[in-house]
């Protein structure tokens, strides 16, 4: 890849974007990605377009230095650690993360240890892991709001009847989803009751700025009050 708009390119079909969807969301024309195509991104908007896609702001005007931020993984004290006694195998340390401004950015405070056995047997690999807070309530008792999430973001391939983390119109959710006719993407609740199943066509999706994050692979919750 010989430029910035090079690598922007490849990002937009990884996420499965078309050039339309992205001038749309970044409210520019086009013609504008066009030319980001051919001559590269703006300096002004490396930032931005760094942030959105989870990248280095190095890797994406050179090519060079690695692709993802070190965040992901904590370097200190290990990236990866040995496991607590009674445990068996190393564990993977993984950054928290939070939607801020509609993009994904780590908390450095909160992590999560993860077995790297676990990863491997899944075909995961940790830097394609981030975790993340449930943030509603349409899939308890299963995954109570508030519960820690697991998402592999390589994974952004809908496999009927599969949960996954979704970024719906600069919120974060959370659904279970199939494919219907007319390649229509169908969210579905754990909690039937109170949540219908939505059903959005491949234009919604665009419009709405609907995006596959990745697939929830864990997910742990403690009580918040112990029983009288």
């Amino acid at each position: 890849m010989n430029n910035s708009g090079d690598r922007l390119k490849t990002l937009l079909q990884e996420c499965g974007l078309t050039s339309s969807d992205f001038a749309a969301q970044r409210h520019v024309t086009p013609q504008h990605v066009n030319n980001w195509f051919k001559r590269g991104i703006p300096l002004a908007r490396l930032d931005e377009v760094a942030d959105l896609f989870c990248v280095n702001r190095r890797w994406l005007r050179s090519g060079e230095g690695p692709k993802h931020p070190s965040p992901i993984l904590r370097p200190c004290p290990t990236q990866v650690e040995p496991a607590p006694p009674g445990h068996g195998g190393r564990q993977v340390c993984v950054d928290f993360h939070r939607l801020v401004d509609g993009l994904l950015q780590p908390d450095p405070e909160r992590h999560l240890l993860i077995s790297a056995q676990a990863l491997d047997t899944l075909g995961i690999l940790a830097e394609h892991v981030v975790c993340l807070d449930m943030p509603a309530a349409n899939m308890a008792p299963l995954m109570p709001i508030g519960a820690a999430l697991a998402i592999d973001r390589s994974l952004t391939r809908v496999v009927d009847g599969q949960t996954y983390a979704l970024l719906h119109e600069g919120r974060l959710r959370v659904h279970s989803l199939s494919l219907g006719q007319n390649d229509t993407l169908c969210l579905h609740s754990h909690d039937r009751r109170n949540y219908a199943v939505e059903r959005y066509t491949s234009a919604q999706r665009h419009a709405q700025g609907m995006q596959v994050l990745g697939w929830v692979f864990w997910w742990s919750w403690f009580s918040r009050q112990r029983p009288l």
